[in-house]
């Protein structure tokens, strides 16, 4: 049987023709490759419902209603990533719809991002730097990592990345996670775990780093925000509805924390009358803090691989077709 998938992972888009070497002319794949920036909605996707077999994508919205209009053909969803709370997981058991994911695929990247804000913040290079090309002469009160607290909400592989290169600057690290933390880890480290209230308390620099479930959507709000320092610095790397952007945009507006950095949205890209975009103590960046190449290319090639082997391929060839493209 010859199989069809849509293809409309961003990252894998600049290169469709190197990957369709592999999947149409290794494979004999068809591919559908839609005209997308940043991911296919709902009723994009259903239009071609029936049409194809499974798909390789980012965050494309594959809810519950997407997946019962695409199978029984439907078999498999091989998202380009880690995360997959775009896709309604329960639904796709229940109709046998296999999901493929890449865990841990940009852990590096991201937690060398969440280094490089705090640094930002802590040295004020941004804001040096815009304030003399206005021509403003201006030394503003700047400090070390060794002199400040950061608190790490979310302890997988990224968080626990994030606490080995911030010992290094000799900060204190105080860090929460709703799933239990190794007695071994907390020691090795020298850190603390302490409850979230806590945390937001006493920390100058608060990062987030869980995953996106029903526990952590708006997990910082009106009420955790009221709970941080007025000279705290929030910052998010991890996926954007864990952080109310306008209770958030409010907070900063009112000078209840001092400033943010995001590279996560809400809704994705960041609307232009968001209030985010204007606030010269707020970091902003199009959700890139996981690219890099090596990384990429590891979640490239196994997110091919999740695909082919839910549609049953013999991938016994597979390593050496990758060497080749």
């Amino acid at each position: 049987m010859k199989h069809t998938i849509i293809f409309s992972a961003p990252y894998m888009l600049a290169s469709t023709e190197r990957f369709r070497k592999v999947l149409s002319g290794h494979y004999g794949i068809e591919m559908i490759v839609p005209d997308i920036k940043q991911k296919l909605l709902e009723d994009e996707i259903i239009r071609y419902a029936g049409m194809f077999d499974g798909t390789i994508c980012g965050d494309d919205e594959y809810s519950a209603r997407v997946i019962e209009a695409c199978v029984p053909r439907l078999k498999v969803i091989s998202k380009w990533g880690t995360g997959i709370d775009a896709i309604d997981q329960k639904a796709a058991k229940r109709l046998g719809v296999v999901i493929g994911n890449t865990v841990n695929a940009f852990t590096i990247p991201v937690s060398e991002t969440t280094i490089g804000y705090i640094l930002s913040f802590a040295r004020a290079l941004p804001f040096m730097d815009d304030s003399l090309r206005d021509g403003v002469w201006n030394k503003p009160p700047i400090t070390t990592l060794s002199e400040n607290t950061l608190g790490i909400i979310g302890v997988g592989n990224i968080g626990q990345a994030v606490v080995r290169r911030a010992r290094a600057f000799g900060c204190r690290i105080l860090v929460n996670d709703i799933a239990p933390i190794k007695p071994d880890f907390l020691i090795e480290n020298r850190i603390e775990a302490v409850p979230l209230k806590e945390l937001l308390e006493q920390s100058d620099y608060v990062s987030c780093h869980t995953d996106l479930n029903p526990t952590s959507r708006h997990l910082i709000n009106r009420e955790t925000l009221e709970l941080m320092k007025p000279s705290a610095i929030l910052i998010n790397t991890s996926r954007g509805p864990v952080v109310d952007e306008t209770a958030l945009a409010e907070a900063l507006e009112a000078g209840k924390i001092a400033g943010a950095a995001l590279d996560v949205f809400e809704k994705e890209p960041l609307p232009a009358d968001s209030p985010l975009r204007r606030m010269k103590n707020v970091m902003i960046a199009p959700h890139n803090s996981n690219f890099s190449p090596m990384a990429c290319e590891r979640v490239h090639w196994n997110t091919i691989r999740n695909c082919l082997a839910a549609l049953d391929y013999d991938l016994s060839d597979f390593e050496e077709i990758k060497k080749n493209h």
